[in-house]
């Protein structure tokens, strides 16, 4: 086809689906429409495939650069995962214990606490995570009953256990995930389970207590003790729930081969044509569908479709969005979003740990923003994942850098982030060995922030979207960033526009 034509490639009888993005959510949304008498093109603007899932080598070790776990406990990654012929290099995670690197030492995460926030105080004061006085405000928990408008998570936590309690635990734990601020997120749209169940609990405790496996009636039995243990906490917080046989479900699930390769997987079983490199300009109605315009305004090519699925970060799809859906475009662009940069390391097997035999037993720490360090999260990733210790004699360490509003660190060139990375590992491990080998990834404006209001806004965003048909949108932007949250929305996405297709054949 000719520059400036227009392609209009359904074949006889069969409707045309566009999908703008080529990420996890997009090549889903595809997948979940293969099943239809449609046609589908996937249009993804970077020369490959796959948003922030991509994998590259480390010292020898296939290291992802992006997202390097999904919840085990949403069906959904698993699912796709399956069912893109990938099931069988599914791995669990061999560790999920954490820690909290704070006021100076290596301190335990409470078992029993969800995303930070205690079901037991006593117990959170055995940690050494929050000061005396910390842990007596929070036994002077403010009970209250739930309220109906939206607030921060610092609002909400803070007022009822303590500014402490979100410092140091919850705080690090959200910025793990979001890169975001407890002052600015949302704590219903970030902490949902919770939030519904304080629904039902006044205290706030209770409704942490209502989310977690039952504690053990007598904790010196041999019983008890195994369900305890069975109980780990990743960074999540959350007792892994038994499978049937009796032994813990796995907590997080990861690829033999990095998550990278499961966008060329869903790719292929989707039986989409896949176009990279094919930047989509803008996004306009026509008599019977829409077209879109592809390239530069120099050398256009136009595609036309019956229905199109937009799944891109919101900055992007509030600009193709700005005529066809002006109401959901200024929603989109109304979603603020964060930068990150990951630091990955591969040091010496044999000196990493040296005289730090329990951090072996950690799948990695976290480090509370209020401590004024750089790096934000680590991961021994090596440690949480056996088998990535097999491919070379290296350990591999993850580190985490940016949180949202932070532009200065991110400023720094690679070579300076890795050093600083290095250093601050080195501090908090009492080591001096220096890595073998490095590489920086950075996400810039990677992570959307689910601020407060967030619900409202992406309830919003969908009405707007759904008034024009054969239209829909999906991606990390609505209703959870990780992989099984976005697979959920392309699901949802495919399901609307097949609906809308098959309504418009009747």
């Amino acid at each position: 086809m000719s520059r400036g034509a227009v392609n209009s490639p359904a074949g006889p009888g069969l409707p045309h689906v566009v999908v703008i993005g080529g990420g996890i959510a997009g090549l889903a949304a595809a997948f979940y429409l293969k099943d239809e008498p449609v046609r589908v093109t996937v249009l993804e603007g970077a020369a490959r495939l796959g948003g922030k899932l991509s994998a590259s080598d480390v010292a020898g070790v296939a290291m992802d650069e992006g997202a390097e776990a999904l919840l085990a406990r949403r069906p959904e990654g698993i699912e796709l995962i399956t069912a893109a012929g990938l099931g069988g290099d599914l791995v669990p995670a061999g560790v999920t214990s954490s820690a909290i690197y704070t006021r100076g030492a290596m301190r335990p995460l409470p078992r029993r606490q969800f995303m930070g926030v205690p079901a037991d105080v006593d117990e959170l004061a055995a940690t050494g995570v929050i000061s005396p006085e910390g842990v007596a405000r929070a036994r002077a928990e403010e009970v209250r009953a739930a309220g109906a408008v939206d607030v921060s998570v610092t609002e909400y936590i803070g007022s009822r256990l303590g500014a402490e309690i979100v410092d140091r635990l919850v705080d690090p734990l959200l910025g793990g995930v979001y890169a975001g601020r407890s002052e600015d997120l949302s704590f219903t749209a970030t902490l949902a389970p919770l939030a519904a169940a304080t629904r039902g609990h006044a205290a706030l405790t209770e409704a942490v207590s209502s989310l977690l496996p039952p504690q053990p009636v007598d904790p010196q039995s041999d019983n008890s003790k195994k369900q305890v243990g069975a109980g780990g906490t990743g960074a999540g917080g959350t007792g892994a729930p038994a499978r049937g046989d009796g032994k813990p479900a796995p907590v997080f699930v990861t690829l033999t081969t990095g998550l990278g390769a499961l966008p060329e997987a869903v790719a292929k079983a989707s039986g989409a044509d896949i176009r990279t490199g094919a930047m989509v300009r803008e996004l306009n109605r026509t008599e019977t569908g829409w077209r879109l315009t592809i390239g530069s305004a120099a050398d256009p090519e136009y595609l036309d479709a019956d229905a199109v699925i937009v799944a891109v970060p919101a900055a992007p799809a509030a600009r193709l969005l700005r005529d066809a859906a002006p109401a959901a475009a200024a929603q989109l662009a109304g979603i603020p979003s964060a930068s990150m940069a990951i630091i990955t390391l591969a040091f010496p097997a044999a000196v990493l740990f040296q005289g730090q035999g329990p951090a072996q037993q950690r799948s990695g720490y976290l480090v509370p923003a209020v401590d004024g360090r750089v790096v934000k999260a680590v991961t021994f990733s090596t440690v949480k994942w056996p088998h990535l210790a097999r491919q070379a004699p290296v350990h591999v360490v993850r580190c985490s850098v940016g949180r949202s509003g932070d532009v200065v660190v991110l400023q720094r060139d690679d070579q300076e982030l890795a050093d600083l990375a290095a250093a601050e590992l080195g501090d908090v491990l009492g080591i001096t060995a220096r890595p073998v080998a490095q590489r920086v990834t950075r996400w810039g404006g990677g992570l959307p922030q689910y601020n407060v209001g967030h619900l409202d806004r992406v309830a919003r965003i969908r009405a707007g979207v759904a008034a024009q048909p054969g239209l829909a949108v999906a991606g990390a932007a609505f209703d959870g960033i990780g992989i099984p949250a976005c697979i959920a929305t392309a699901k949802s996405a495919a399901a609307q526009v097949a609906a809308y297709l098959a309504a418009r054949r009747r």
